[in-house]
């Protein structure tokens, strides 16, 4: 006979959280946060994502589909539309507006902008536990997900949440996809100030520097980036540089333990303002805290400053879990802690252990000229100014109209962009896109790759990076199959539980599955995942 269900279901996320992190700074951390979990949950120590393209928006679709992007249809953060040749981002919506702003400008875009000002998730092709769980009580349950990026609280939340709420340059926003306004008590905690409040902010450690030296060496290495007046080194002054609040502060705030402060805040004000797990029925909440990759990506996972974020987010947690207790019980609860995906130390640091190791940072300057090189030797040069290819990241398309003129068959000319490829220093792997249409792909991560493929979305080449090769100037960067990108934490605690530790490898596309039957409601109709317990 199964339990009764959970009162609340607490779905949180780390962007950019490998699982090593909780081994590397579990001595540092409070015993009421991840601790709790660790002790008296289920952990799971070899979790991965079984998907090649490991990005934040795939990532978090993955988690609550329990399916990838060969059937979800998020191939990255934002893709080249095979039809426009335009790019696109994953949750842009035109027919929907932003709701919550302080001028209200609704869906136009501001000045420069390339982030689309109407979202939602009408381009995520799969259905969440979320929404299996609406459907399943007759939409009395509610579903709410937050984070400090759109993207990450659409994809947790599914296509019938109550509501997703993200952060905009200091205000909480959503968009008329959930409501056509956000209600007073959203617009009262907006109205505080709460960001502005933390302008000239001092960020410092948590601990003695002494204890950082020790568990991730110097605070101050090569590589890492400068970026809104925040330094490599700290402490670090959350203000931009600037004497007065302004687009600058908000930059700076969005690299800074702070705005997560906020979204903890924030959290607390939906359980109580929505009455979360007080209703007789079960709700969910998703919360998916963005600082920590911003962090990661301009430090790298060796620095002072991820150790630090880390710490924080425990702490975090642990006052979440306290008002949780407090305000429904923990008894009363499921946890599911979870990452969007890893990441690869700096290339820097890798050539700092060994000078000759394979290791650095990709041009694409010279991907494009040597792929087209190739073309214009096998097919005849093309007038001054036009190209064959787009480059898309680690995905290739061909202008269509340039293969009509030159008469070229497109398997074809992929097959000579495949073999140009192959020559780069930095290539570990390409693959065509008539070989993945045909699932006709080759080796150790042949199969992750499919699932990063989808027909209609994808571009007509592949390439996968050797180890340790990234495509940014400073920083690092995630997006790849390697361990360091796939493998992150699983841990569960609460109702439905069975606490225990578990060594054998298991996906992140089986959460889904898992939580659903912990609630008894039907999993996602296309999960690929299984049940763990």
């Amino acid at each position: 006979m199964m339990a009764a269900p959970p009162a609340l279901v607490v779905v949180i996320t780390i962007d950019q959280f490998r699982s090593d992190y909780l081994d590397r700074y579990r001595s540092h951390f409070v015993p009421g946060g991840l601790n709790l979990m660790l002790n008296d949950g289920a952990s799971f120590a070899d979790c991965r994502y079984r998907h090649a393209v490991t990005k934040t928006a795939c990532g978090h679709a993955v988690v609550l589909t329990g399916v990838h992007a060969d059937i979800h249809g998020i191939i990255n953060n934002a893709w080249v539309d095979r039809e426009t040749l335009k790019r696109v981002n994953c949750v842009e919506d035109d027919s929907v507006q932003i709701v919550g702003r302080a001028d209200e400008r609704g869906g136009a875009r501001l000045p420069g902008a390339t982030v689309p000002m109407g979202a939602s998730p009408r381009r995520l092709l799969a259905t969440t536990v979320g929404d299996e769980l609406r459907i399943a009580r007759g939409a009395r349950s509610k579903v709410i997900a937050i984070s400090s990026k759109d993207r990450s609280a659409i994809l947790l939340g599914g296509k019938l949440a109550n509501a997703a709420y993200w952060m905009d340059k200091g205000r909480i926003v959503t968009s008329t996809h959930y409501m056509k306004e956000v209600p007073p008590w959203v617009r009262a905690f907006n109205d505080a100030g709460r960001v502005e409040r933390y302008f000239g902010r001092t960020w410092d450690r948590v601990l003695p520097a002494a204890a950082y030296d020790k568990v991730v060496g110097p605070d101050d290495v090569p590589g890492e980036s400068t970026e809104w007046g925040l330094g490599r080194t700290f402490p670090k002054i959350v203000n931009g540089g600037s004497a007065k609040i302004g687009p600058v502060f908000y930059d700076a705030f969005e690299c800074s333990p702070f705005k997560s402060e906020v979204l903890v805040d924030f959290a607390r004000a939906v359980i109580e303002n929505e009455n979360l797990g007080g209703r007789g029925e079960t709700d969910m909440l998703c919360l998916s805290f963005s600082v920590n990759d911003t962090v990661g990506h301009n430090y790298g996972p060796d620095s002072h400053e991820v150790m630090d974020i880390t710490l924080r987010t425990d702490r975090m947690i642990a006052d979440l879990f306290k008002f949780l207790d407090t305000r429904v019980g923990l008894k009363n609860c499921t946890i599911v802690f979870t990452a969007d995906h890893g990441i690869p130390p700096l290339p820097e640091r890798v050539k700092a252990l060994n000078p000759n190791a394979s290791a650095g940072r990709i041009d694409n300057v010279l991907l494009l000229k040597t792929c087209e090189a190739a073309l214009d030797r096998a097919f005849g040069s093309l007038s001054d100014g036009k190209h064959w290819l787009v480059v898309d990241e680690s995905s290739l398309l061909f202008l269509r109209d340039v293969l009509k003129e030159k008469n070229v068959a497109q398997p074809v000319a992929e097959k000579v962009v495949r073999d140009a490829l192959l020559t780069l220093e930095f290539v570990e792997a390409a693959f065509t896109r008539t070989d993945m249409e045909a699932g006709e792909v080759e080796g150790p991560y042949a199969a992750v790759t499919l699932n990063s493929f989808n027909r209609a979305r994808s571009g007509d080449l592949y390439y996968q990076p050797k180890p340790f090769w990234l495509d940014r100037k400073t920083g690092t960067n995630h997006g790849s199959p390697y361990s360091y990108d796939v493998q992150v934490p699983l841990l569960w605690y609460g109702v439905g539980v069975k606490p225990g530790s578990h060594s054998e490898r298991v996906g992140v596309d089986d959460l889904a599955p898992t939580l659903a039957h912990i609630l008894g409601v039907p999993p996602p109709p296309m999960s690929q995942g299984r049940v763990l317990f």
